[in-house]
């Protein structure tokens, strides 16, 4: 399941954002558009906290006034605008669920059993894995090997503030 207690919007000016947020288990959502009210308005439609390096879109009155929870994201280095979410919204490791959501396109992985995927993932990777996770709207796969270690990795050394 998400990580119910916070969803996000992610602005396209902080788009990789978006994708970090999905690695630790995080309902975010990439807006794509570039209508700032558009943007605002999906926020507060879908209860979203709203991630912008925007700060024309920071003074609209619905931020200003408190009726939508928005983060101003300060740096350009992707390591420092996460340890700013994370610090803000004082995020520990305890709260997130990493590999539950689909990176590409934000919906909760399925676990699948191993003989369904057969044909669909390397036979190395086939013979050597048990667990594996299906996205149900793309169908991408999802196991943990190499990758699966190397992004645990990087969610550590991001967080080490």
């Amino acid at each position: 399941m998400h990580n119910t207690e916070l969803k996000f919007i992610v602005d396209h000016n902080v788009g990789k954002m978006a994708k970090w947020l999905r690695r630790v288990g995080f309902d975010a959502r990439l807006f794509a558009g570039a209508d700032d009210a558009a943007l605002v308005a999906a926020a507060m439609g879908e209860n979203r906290i709203l991630l912008t390096r925007d700060r024309r879109s920071m003074k609209r009155h619905i931020i200003v006034g408190g009726r939508i929870k928005a983060i101003l994201i300060e740096s350009d280095h992707f390591k420092a605008q996460v340890q700013q979410v994370v610090s803000t919204l004082r995020l520990d490791k305890s709260r997130f669920r990493p590999f539950t959501t689909c990176l590409e396109c934000n919906e909760l992985l399925e676990k699948c059993v191993k003989e369904a995927i057969e044909g669909r993932v390397p036979p190395y990777v086939y013979r050597t894995q048990e667990h594996f996770a299906e996205c149900p709207a793309c169908r991408r796969l999802y196991w943990q090997g190499t990758h699966w270690k190397a992004m645990n990795l990087e969610i550590d050394r991001i967080l080490s503030i």
